[in-house]
């Protein structure tokens, strides 16, 4: 089983939408038996939420539903545990390395690092803004989903061959 958790700041916008999107990707590729998804914040304030109801809107209309995600902060264990812990944003990325435990599992790395067509290099927080910001989030998290699945597989095959 490969673990991979998305990582933003409150776990109510950017990594739910990460962790909606991702699953649906693995579902449609028949792995989901092979790869777990979670998200997860780096700060505990929105703790329990449900995503944002924009974040939600804005999937739903490509038919992701979110409304049984609750967010969460990272634990100490999540870097025991996943395999793979991507980061939103350099900030996220930062804060989770303060925080690594000794013995860490976990591959970090930024998600945009597998976006094969996006010029960013980190998924914008859409909070403060207008219905667009969550359009530009759900567009670069497709395509960095897509590519994160793609190198996955890419590593088992190499794996496999190994082996």
């Amino acid at each position: 089983m490969i673990k991979v958790l998305f990582v933003c700041m409150g776990n109510i916008c950017r990594s739910p939408t990460a962790e909606g999107v991702f699953r649906r990707v693995v579902e449609e590729a028949g792995l989901s038996m092979q790869i777990e998804v979670d998200s997860a914040g780096t700060s505990d304030f929105q703790k329990g939420d449900a995503p944002d109801r924009r974040a939600q809107q804005a999937a739903l209309k490509r038919g992701y539903n979110l409304s049984r995600l609750k967010a969460r902060q990272v634990r100490p264990q999540d870097f025991l545990e996943f395999d793979h812990i991507l980061a939103m944003d350099k900030k996220n990325l930062r804060d989770l390395n303060a925080i690594l435990p000794d013995g860490t599992r976990a591959k970090l790395a930024l998600f945009l690092d597998y976006a094969h067509k996006a010029e960013l290099i980190e998924v914008p927080d859409p909070y403060y803004g207008g219905p667009q910001g969550f359009e530009l989030v759900l567009d670069l998290v497709e395509d960095a989903a897509h590519g994160f699945l793609q190198d996955l597989m890419a590593q088992h095959r190499g794996e496999s061959a190994s082996r």
